[in-house]
């Protein structure tokens, strides 16, 4: 028996809800969000392939499959992710990948067998589509036929969950969002569910133009991908943590999580998200966390998030101390000269031996 989370004839499917672990994805929606592989990937859909094949192997163990499918081409990254995925959680897993194993290898092999196996294919799938779409609550992304020469625009009528920066209100819209531990937990003072939050963030900020993205990406498998992203809800949530760490989080605490960000979106782009090695750094990540709680205020308008104001119970940030005014004798400004020629010493030295030289 073969499980497999698409339509087969003769296989039991199994429709399922991953809510549970829906919760865990969001709150690492900002890791995903600023880490960067290759030119700017995106790396919002990534986490949702390693879910799948969670589930998948769950099932199989459930009902005693030997074998999972998927549907993913030959061409691309998400192979890699399923079957990675597969064999971290079930070793001697059979994977049955149709796309590299029959003759599909186009969408018209694939629907002239879906019409003789009497598989129903929807008419937007029929002929050929200016673009494919790929979309889940975070993000939809758009790649293929008439994206794949990257100088061209894309149309406008292509995009589905927001409106052009051009459209959009002339009047900014203000919002407020919450954290705990570094996971958002309330808009505009209504406590939330991370779905419920994130998809009333998608509808605002799609009004308001915000969140696409137009990038070319390098492939693990070695090639080159041009795809255009709609991410309006995790656009605003990026900008919303960023600015509550930016006041809680110390600052070598911050700069080490922005430095482990690139290998932490290499091994998610790589499929790589059972490792060891992932899984340390998200406990690093985790234990950064645990004062990332407060409430942050942005203004969202023609295509922009701009952070406005923030605060929090933990916040490192002392006005006294920062002001330009009397600070009490918080800070002696004559410290600063010692600390000065202290970092300057190895440039001096480097100075004056080479000017010898010379």
């Amino acid at each position: 028996m073969c499980v497999t989370l698409c339509s087969c004839r003769c296989i039991p499917i199994y429709c399922v809800m991953l809510m549970r672990w829906f919760r865990l994805l969001c709150s690492q929606l900002s890791i995903l969000a600023h880490c960067q592989q290759g030119c700017c990937t995106c790396l919002y859909s990534l986490p949702f392939r390693p879910l799948i094949a969670k589930r998948q192997i769950e099932i199989a163990k459930e009902v005693g499959a030997d074998a999972v499918c998927h549907g993913a081409t030959g061409k691309g990254n998400d192979q890699v992710r399923f079957e990675v995925g597969y064999y971290a959680l079930k070793p001697d897993i059979k994977v049955i990948a149709p796309w590299r194993e029959w003759d599909l290898n186009s969408r018209t092999k694939l629907i002239t067998y879906a019409e003789a196996n009497s598989i129903p294919v929807p008419s937007s799938k029929r002929g050929e589509p200016p673009f494919s779409m790929d979309a889940n609550l975070l993000h939809i992304s758009y790649e293929g036929n008439a994206l794949e020469d990257p100088r061209s625009q894309p149309d406008e009528g292509m995009f589905t969950r927001s409106v052009s920066p051009e459209q959009a209100p002339d009047k900014p819209t203000y919002i407020e969002i919450d954290f705990e531990k570094g996971d958002p937990v309330a808009l505009d003072g209504a406590q939330l569910s991370p779905a419920a939050i994130l998809t009333a963030l998608n509808k605002v900020a799609g009004d308001n133009g915000i969140g696409r993205i137009d990038i070319v990406e390098s492939r693990f498998v070695g090639m080159k991908s041009r795809g255009v992203y709609e991410t309006p809800g995790g656009t605003i949530l990026l900008a919303a943590r960023r600015a509550i760490e930016s006041i809680t989080l110390d600052r070598g605490e911050a700069h080490l999580k922005d430095e482990l960000m690139p290998k932490y979106a290499e091994l998610v782009y790589n499929g790589f998200w059972f490792s060891p090695e992932r899984l340390a750094l998200q406990a690093l990540v985790d234990k950064t966390q645990e004062f990332v709680t407060g409430t942050v205020r942005l203004k969202l308008y023609k295509g922009n998030v701009t952070v406005v104001g923030r605060k929090s119970p933990y916040s490192l940030y002392d006005p006294v101390i920062a002001s330009f005014e009397d600070d009490k004798g918080l800070y002696n400004q004559a410290d600063a000269g010692g600390f000065i020629k202290l970092q300057a010493l190895r440039l001096r030295t480097l100075g004056v031996n080479r000017h010898k030289m010379l």
